[in-house]
């Protein structure tokens, strides 16, 4: 997402004060050794504010190789070359969106929410976004691999694959699924070709009685049919929401009870022939999510949340590096709200943060593991 040159003094100054009198933790070896912990603050349009359960107007969603990152800021879609802003070429005055996802090549994948909305693609320096044929949902995610590979879905509830601006394959529900199963969300793509996303059951029979259930799936690279995952909860209102995979299919996400605004981190591994476990809480936030997962080194990151009512504290980013307890990344000013949304296999941890004026900024967090804390009890 974004960041400027000249806040970077004055946040590493933040994060030295927040870390000040609290526990530290080491990461792995996997985080790199040569990087200096900091938090970046990236260029930005405007000036926005952070608004607790609804989609942010700032944040870094991906990280690409090199200083690449891409998101939103201003509500438009933004991609960042180290702490430099620039903007995505948009087609007509007044549309809104957000870059999802970028691979190795600099290939971009956004969308657009208004006027109906889709999935375009973008490479830096290119006068025009792309348009995916097909797509038609403002409020669907969306990734990309190295190799090129475009998902999403359609607001029919069919998964969608592109390569190089063409439709290649679509994704269907489970086999056996209720025949009113449709794909909800098409959430992420690994090298090796596997995508992720769930499926959901929702509609009232002519008898009045309400069919609903929500299954994270995964669809493997061979072409297979859908793979559903144990659900990380059960019950009406309760769904799992799948957000990211590595390249071994480790996957990562979130349980969800909306009438309670409850969310709880979850992870799933293969074969998923048992249900998937959760690491935990972060201390003391009773809500959390987790929202990626690095590559290869199994480093997940997210949010910590208190009910937006009854806000003991802001939100604040949040790390877990495989094993252990969940660490609380450092905010960028006391008492501020955070939130992460991707890593990086560098150590790199994107998201976004509120400054001490108390205006969202995109952020990354460089080494992260070395700046993530266990908080005191």
């Amino acid at each position: 997402m974004n960041r400027t040159p000249m806040r970077r003094g004055a946040s590493a100054a933040a994060a030295a004060i927040v870390l000040a009198g609290i526990v530290t933790a080491a990461g792995p070896a996997s985080a790199a050794t040569t990087c200096t912990p900091r938090i970046q603050v990236l260029g930005s349009i405007g000036s926005s504010l952070h608004n607790p359960g609804n989609r942010q107007a700032e944040g870094v969603n991906d990280l690409g190789k090199g200083n690449l990152s891409v998101g939103v800021s201003g509500g438009l879609p933004v991609y960042w070359t180290g702490t430099t802003l620039h903007k995505v070429p948009l087609p007509a005055a007044g549309l809104d969106g957000e870059l999802l996802a970028v691979n190795k090549d600099g290939l971009m994948v956004g969308r657009i929410f208004t006027g109906g909305g889709y999935v375009f693609t973008y490479r830096a320096g290119d006068a025009a976004i792309a348009p995916l044929p097909g797509s038609d949902d403002p409020y669907g995610e969306a990734d990309v691999n190295d190799a090129g590979y475009v998902v999403s879905r359609n607001r029919a509830g069919v998964g969608l694959v592109w390569k190089d601006g063409r439709k290649v394959r679509e994704l269907a529900p489970p086999a056996n699924s209720d025949p009113h199963t449709r794909v909800d969300l098409v959430t992420g793509i690994n090298n090796r070709g596997d995508i992720l996303g769930t499926a959901k059951v929702d509609y009232t029979d002519d008898g009045d009685n309400q069919h609903w259930d929500v299954t994270p799936v995964l669809w493997p690279a061979d072409g297979g049919p859908a793979v559903p995952l144990a659900p990380s909860g059960g019950g009406k209102y309760q769904e799992s929401f799948v957000q990211g995979l590595d390249e071994s299919g480790r996957v990562v996400g979130y349980d969800w009870y909306g009438p309670g605004y409850a969310y709880k981190p979850w992870t799933w591994t293969p074969p998923y022939t048992a249900p998937g476990t959760s690491p935990g809480l972060l201390n003391p936030f009773p809500y959390g999510t987790f929202e990626a997962i690095s590559p290869t080194t199994n480093v997940s990151v997210g949010t910590a949340k208190f009910h937006p009512d009854e806000p003991t504290q802001a939100d604040q980013a949040q790390l877990w590096p495989g094993s252990g307890p969940l660490l609380a990344l450092p905010r960028l000013a006391a008492d501020k709200a955070s939130m992460a949304e991707s890593v990086s296999d560098d150590g790199r941890v994107g998201g976004a943060a509120v400054n001490a004026k108390g205006k969202l900024k995109p952020v990354i967090w460089t080494c992260a593991t070395k700046q993530a804390y266990l908080p005191k009890p």
